[in-house]
């Protein structure tokens, strides 16, 4: 398999750089890459330093790496084109159109993408967090007013990572509480969660996954067993069924799916954006 670096380059912390250059690399099969960020290029010396790490690359694999940037400041651009590497950059392809379309120009200014300019959201996404960590895996239930949507289903079926995903990048106030034997056997609904059934959104997962999931985390457990996990995820989706609960199977589902497909079905209004 062909093997490739890339290089995230930004004047703050790459995030961008990354989100979108990963976005890029995924649609390029068959392609190893090797992901090396280089946050805060944010003066001639460190520009320069990744001038010769870039270089060194291209001479040490014999094939120049590729550069994606979100550079704002011109003369760091300018000396991080020299390397030795395919320069793509983000903002240059976008802002110049941009400009042109809205007969405007843009502040080019440092660190706004990711940046605290905007206090209320920064502590609208904080609130969102710590409300999902306190309100997760049904460790409390009384704050379940607060909850923009509530998920539900089987252990390990990835209703943690979801929740903390749209809290941080959303600002959803997300619960999650995991069915345990008293509700699959019963095939009911708790209290807690029947007030709030309007709330709920149910993960499911394929047996196979979940067994794989559950194995690495506590082998050979009755948690883990072919029998249990199968039983489990039956119990679960009658219960939605049962409850007219909405459910994903989150089987080959990134995180990122998984909150966008909640979103868009329960018409969840993002109150930020990544």
């Amino acid at each position: 398999m062909d093997r490739r670096t890339v290089f995230f380059v930004s004047d703050q912390t790459g995030v961008t750089a990354e989100t979108m250059g990963h976005s890029l690399l995924t649609q390029f099969d068959g392609q190893a890459f090797r992901q090396v960020t280089l946050p805060f290029i944010s003066t001639v010396e460190k520009a320069e330093e990744a001038v010769r790490r870039i270089n060194a690359t291209a001479e040490a694999e014999g094939v120049r790496p590729v550069i994606f940037s979100t550079l704002l400041h011109e003369e760091m651009r300018e000396i991080v084109k020299r390397a030795n590497g395919l320069f793509l950059d983000f903002f240059d392809a976008f802002l110049g159109p941009l400009e042109q379309e809205l007969h405007a120009k843009s502040s080019r200014a440092q660190g706004k993408a990711h940046g605290m300019a905007d206090i209320g959201a920064y502590t609208l996404r904080i609130d969102a967090t710590n409300f999902a960590l306190a309100n997760d895996d049904g460790a409390t239930t009384r704050d379940y007013d607060r909850a923009d949507v509530i998920l539900v289903g089987v252990s390990r079926s990835g209703k943690t990572p979801t929740c903390l995903y749209m809290a941080l990048q959303y600002g959803i106030f997300a619960a999650n509480y995991p069915f345990a034997d008293e509700e699959c056997e019963t095939g009911r609904l708790p209290e807690a969660l029947a007030r709030h059934q309007r709330k709920l959104y149910g993960l499911t997962i394929s047996a196979d996954r979940l067994q794989q999931i559950r194995a690495e985390r506590r082998p050979n457990s009755r948690y883990a067993s072919p029998r249990q996990v199968d039983f489990e995820i039956r119990a679960a989706e009658a219960i939605f069924r049962r409850y007219d609960i909405p459910y994903i199977d989150t089987t080959e589902c990134s995180i990122e799916e998984i909150a966008s497909r909640i979103l868009d079905k329960t018409g969840l209004e993002r109150r930020l954006r990544p």
